[in-house]
């Protein structure tokens, strides 16, 4: 599956805004499924509890220990969920305008978190797996960088377009750090039809910013490759991305990919999605 880009760019930032609150929505999309369902179920308990503190305060719930929090918290569950048993009820005008309160919130919880969850199973995303490392050799007479991805669904990524970019660290005349972001031209770099396995190459030629660079170079270079790959889901029909991030140590000098497709013998083409990493010796 494609691994996102880390968190972590060995940048550490300093001063950033942490207004987390403020875009709560976006930071439970990102987040795993199992932290969303918790932070949805302590926001349910937090409503539940809320008002049972309340139901509490006003009492005039029939058939309630009078003072007993666990039948006040029980009966804001019922309300909250609508559930609705009838051994309790309210019977004052206070607890009917509680009880008023969290039919509100109710409704409110329920659509945010319908909300979430709906936009998260919707989010559609991409089944792509990149090859650990980056291949370096000679094809045809010129040094070539490889790169290998495989489409694990049974299905199209259709119209899929891929972008490579080299990020390494400079310094102007004036003495300026910054990066500079060079985008890689490549022998192909769409695809109307991914169903299994491309080999994305560019060719490292005159005028390449990988030209001169050496495995010894790489060692102590301030480098990364960063590779974007979109394209619209055969199955959905919904537009899908997948990035994937190559540091200096991933580079294979050398060496070459193996092949994933083989002969069978009834004529068939068999695909190893096993041998997706395996590379083999080559010319550089």
């Amino acid at each position: 599956m494609a691994s996102p880009v880390p968190e972590d760019t060995g940048i550490d930032v300093v001063n950033a805004p942490k207004d987390v609150w403020s875009d709560v929505y976006h930071q439970l999309l990102r987040a795993p499924w199992s932290l969303t369902l918790l932070a949805i179920a302590g926001m349910v308990l937090a409503i539940d509890v809320l008002f049972a503190l309340a139901f509490l305060l006003t009492g005039g719930i029939a058939n309630a220990r009078p003072g007993s929090f666990a039948d006040a918290f029980f009966f804001s569950v019922q309300t909250l969920g609508t559930i609705g048993y009838g051994a309790m009820y309210p019977q004052s005008t206070a607890a009917h305008m509680v009880v008023t309160l969290e039919s509100i919130a109710s409704l409110v919880a329920v659509a945010l978190a319908t909300g979430i969850v709906f936009t998260k199973f919707s989010i559609p995303v991409a089944r792509l797996e990149f090859a650990r490392g980056v291949a370096i050799y000679l094809q045809d007479g010129v040094r070539t960088l490889a790169i290998r991805l495989a489409n694990r669904r049974r299905n199209f990524i259709v119209e899929a377009q891929v972008r490579v970019t080299f990020i390494r660290a400079e310094t102007t005349k004036e003495g300026i750090f910054f990066y500079r972001l060079y985008d890689l031209p490549l022998v192909r770099d769409r695809s109307s039809a991914l169903g299994r396995s491309w080999l994305v190459l560019h060719r490292i030629i005159e005028g390449s910013p990988l030209e001169n660079m050496t495995p010894e170079s790489l060692r102590t270079a301030d480098v990364e490759l960063n590779v974007a790959v979109s394209g619209i889901d055969g199955t959905t029909y919904q537009t899908m991305h997948a990035l994937h991030r190559y540091m200096p140590e991933d580079f294979r000098f050398g060496e070459r990919f193996a092949d994933m497709l083989s002969p069978k013998p009834d004529g068939r083409i068999q695909l190893d999605y096993t041998r997706l990493h395996d590379t083999v010796r080559a010319t550089y």
